[in-house]
């Protein structure tokens, strides 16, 4: 069921009692982990911590503390599983679910007394009615009329109108049956995503009255995981940002900026270049690794590299200047980059250059940005290293707290390798002519013996890889339809296994971020009784039989036309 009242019927439950924190690992999820540990640090109350990264680690996680443990939150993983059938808990179990999967199982929407959703104020979900997807329509075999005509034997009487009665109720079920199974195809043909969980676990923290810049902080870098890993459409972001905004100005309201102190902490909302890492790379560096700038200036081709040097040209940037770190430009470059990037933009039909972002500045230290960070701690998440799963989830919650900014720092060079390797592999395959239309969509496969392999085996590299692909050869297609597909990328994922990791994405032309892919992903793989695991939270990530996958796709291409 939702929760409307976060303190009361979810905070004061769990207030004496231990908790089992399960965590997703995606960078919302940590920071909104991160908030709750505040919380839990103010009350002292006691958790167990585990990172999950699928639906058999949440199972195993579970079992292996149910029986000590009652109280289970769940952070960006379990809403949109049957979790009762799952794992079968006892009645005592209570589950809190603070995850922005869309759409929610309607098993854990409609249950009322063990599953806790937590949602932001004034989010609101179309769900079916309960009496259409719960509730059979009720037989009539018991109702018949009082006042028959006794001229005929009332034997024959009733065996007509038991008959009759039994067709009707035949009829009405199957009638039901058809409207339920259309109700439930059409809830959950598209995959979305609600709102940030790290948003919502600050205004858990607002309402308590144990919100800070630190937390807000967390909540700004969560939001913008979302947004610029294309999770929520732009009004989504902005409508967040607003919130968010609200509080940013609440709590820096007055800071004067020359009278900073050294361990002073001051959020700024303000226009934000969509340009990766820009302050701790070059100019041109980031311009050629960003997804937005690299695919409209096709920064592979010999054209697109002249085109660059004309838009540094244009902006009064000498090359020599633009291939220094930031730190090391010309002050007077560095104060009027924003401005000049954003003029020059607009002539190169670049007119998104910018978006509304949050930025911290600690003492007289450098600024950061929302995204740099997001960028660090998803490659200390991802990057193929021989750190296990809960060394790097521990590493990247350590690196969003403000006494690490060396760990962000290597987390921010991590997140440079992985944007060149997303970027090489990206020209690799353009070049190579390897995006291929296969009718009603575009997909690609990554072939054994490519560079940075392990990389890609991530589901987030291999969205993001995804995305920045399809923006490619959009880009570069003379096919107007091109926009219109969606894209399904694959990768070699466990050798010994001959396993696959497929993933898709939506089409460009699809500004709402929906995605039906996961959906038809789970058909193709049932009607070729394809071997495959649905093992992600993300319905559009699945792992396939590599000797399946020919067939899968197949399937897929018959059931999208």
């Amino acid at each position: 069921m939702f929760v409307e009242k976060l303190k009361e019927e979810v905070y004061d439950v769990i207030l004496q009692e231990r908790v089992l924190v399960l965590v997703s690992m995606d960078v919302d999820a940590l920071c909104s982990c991160k908030i709750l540990q505040w919380l839990f640090k103010c009350d002292s109350i006691q958790y167990t911590l585990v990172p999950v990264s699928g639906k058999e680690d949440l199972a195993r996680a579970y079992l292996e503390h149910a029986d000590q443990i009652k109280h289970i939150f769940l952070i960006n993983c379990g809403g949109n599983i049957n979790l009762l059938e799952m794992l079968e808990p006892d009645e005592d179990i209570r589950f809190y679910i603070a995850d922005s999967h869309r759409p929610l199982h309607l098993d854990n929407i409609y249950n009322q007394d063990q599953v806790k959703i937590l949602m932001k104020e004034g989010e609101t979900l179309e769900v079916p009615d309960f009496d259409d997807i719960y509730a059979e329509s009720e037989d009539d075999d018991d109702s018949h009329d009082d006042d028959d005509d006794d001229s005929e034997p009332s034997s024959k009487r009733q065996k007509t109108d038991e008959g009759e009665n039994s067709l009707s109720a035949r009829a009405k079920k199957k009638q039901w049956e058809r409207k339920r199974q259309d109700i439930l195809y059409r809830y959950h043909e598209y995959a979305f995503y609600g709102t940030s969980s790290a948003v919502v676990m600050y205004e858990l923290a607002w309402k308590l009255s144990k919100d800070s810049n630190d937390l807000l902080w967390l909540a700004a870098i969560g939001l913008t995981d979302q947004y610029l890993n294309e999770r929520v459409d732009s009004e989504k972001y902005v409508s967040d940002a607003e919130t968010l905004h609200e509080h940013v100005m609440r709590h820096n309201h007055g800071t004067d900026e020359n009278g900073v102190s050294i361990n002073c902490m001051k959020i700024a909302f303000d226009a934000e270049l969509r340009l990766a890492l820009y302050r701790h790379w070059s100019l041109f560096d980031s311009i050629c690794h960003s997804n937005y700038t690299a695919c409209r200036f096709r920064v592979w081709t010999m054209k697109g590299k002249k085109k660059l040097h004309e838009f540094l040209a244009d902006m009064g940037i000498p090359l020599a200047q633009s291939r220094e770190t930031f730190s090391s430009m010309d002050v007077e470059l560095r104060n009027n980059l924003k401005e000049w990037i954003s003029t020059s933009a607009e002539k190169f039909g670049m007119d998104e250059i910018t978006y509304g972002s949050f930025h911290v500045q600690y003492g007289f230290r450098n600024k950061l940005c929302a995204s740099d960070c997001m960028y660090a701690v998803n490659a200390i998440l991802e990057m193929p290293d021989e750190n296990s799963k809960s060394d790097k989830f521990l590493q990247a919650l350590d690196s969003l707290s403000r006494s690490n900014t060396k760990l962000l720092l290597d987390g921010i060079e991590m997140a440079k390798t992985q944007l060149t390797a997303l970027v090489n592999q990206v020209r690799s395959l353009i070049d190579m002519h390897q995006v291929v239309c296969g009718g009603p969509f575009l997909y690609a496969f990554l072939r054994e013996g490519t560079p940075d392999l392990k990389m890609f085996s991530k589901p987030i590299v291999l969205g993001a890889l995804a995305r920045y692909v399809l923006n490619a050869y959009v880009g570069m297609s003379k096919n107007k339809r091109a926009a219109a597909l969606p894209f399904v990328l694959a990768t070699p994922l466990d050798t010994d296994k001959g396993t696959c990791l497929v993933t898709g994405v939506p089409p460009i032309a699809d500004e709402s971020k929906k995605n039906f892919l996961g959906r038809a992903f789970e058909m193709a793989a049932d009607k070729t009784k394809a071997r495959s695991q649905h093992d992600s939270f993300d319905s559009a990530v699945i792992e396939i039989k590599s000797e399946d996958r020919e067939k899968f796709f197949d399937a897929l291409s018959a059931l999208l036309l």
